[in-house]
């Protein structure tokens, strides 16, 4: 299997569902009489927190128009981990439908991607804001629906984990310094990795036959009936609704009655 290009962008889609949580939060002030004088959504962006501190540390004059701008959030991966707690069978595998064939698929892999959010900001009213809004949501974890495998239509929840949170006041020197209050939150995303999806699929069984017999011996043994399971309608595919179509056929001296037929949705 080594050597067979294939590319499903797990990690990548991983990735993006976690920045995904973080996208949409505010900010507000309030006046004296409690009147909301700004609201602001906090800008997310991928890269470590020392990039951003290094850019206000460049760009130290608040009147500058291309100075950076506070609060704002960062999120990278910051490590990938084989669990072996959630390990399976290496050789088990289940069938997937790519939407009219079936396809056999092995388990996949499962692996734990880190990932550490941080929140910069000027004031520290601003940073509880944004941290109220991130903390009840994980008791610890909270699950995402990830497309995984789109070939096959394989979605999963995948659990991201709360592990950790830390305070830091990065502020040194003069009054001149611009100030910068970090709150890092670690996290662990608890993802599968899929090898590749078999070009080959089998058909779909469509019919099952069953003959009954009063005796286990298949020789000798007369069949007395013949018990036939079908899809109804027999045109449904495996993402259909559909129900069966149960037929018993009654043998007599090698002959077969009229069935009798019954309707299960």
């Amino acid at each position: 299997m080594l050597g067979t290009y294939y590319y499903h962008e797990i990690i990548r889609k991983t990735i993006i569902s976690f920045g995904t949580l973080f996208n949409d939060i505010n900010i507000r002030h309030d006046g004296s009489d409690g009147t909301t004088f700004s609201e602001l959504k906090v800008p997310l962006a991928y890269g470590p927190s020392q990039k951003f501190l290094a850019r206000l540390e460049q760009q130290a004059d608040l009147n500058k128009p291309v100075a950076i701008t506070l609060p704002r959030m960062s999120f990278e991966m910051t490590s990938i981990q084989y669990d072996s707690a959630r390990k399976l069978g290496v050789t088990q595998s289940f069938k997937a439908s790519d939407g009219s064939k079936l396809k056999k698929v092995f388990m996949p892999v499962p692996y734990n991607i880190g990932f550490e959010l941080n929140i910069l900001a000027k004031l520290n009213d601003d940073a509880l804001q944004i941290v109220e809004q991130i903390l009840p949501f994980f008791q610890p974890s909270f699950n995402l629906t990830i497309d995984l495998v789109s070939e096959i239509g394989e979605k999963r929840d995948v659990p991201i984990v709360l592990d950790s949170m830390n305070f830091q006041d990065d502020y040194e020197g003069d009054f001149a310094t611009r100030r910068a209050l970090i709150y890092t939150l670690g996290f662990t995303a608890k993802t599968y990795l899929f090898g590749p999806v078999p070009s080959s699929s089998s058909g779909i069984i469509k019919k099952v036959q069953v003959d009954v017999a009063a005796d286990t011996n298949t020789r000798t043994a007369k069949r007395e009936m013949r018990y036939t399971v079908e899809p109804d309608p027999v045109t449904a595919g495996p993402d259909d609704d559909f129900g069966f179509s149960e037929t018993s056929s009654f043998f007599s001296d090698g002959k077969t009655y009229s069935p009798t037929q019954q309707k299960d949705v």
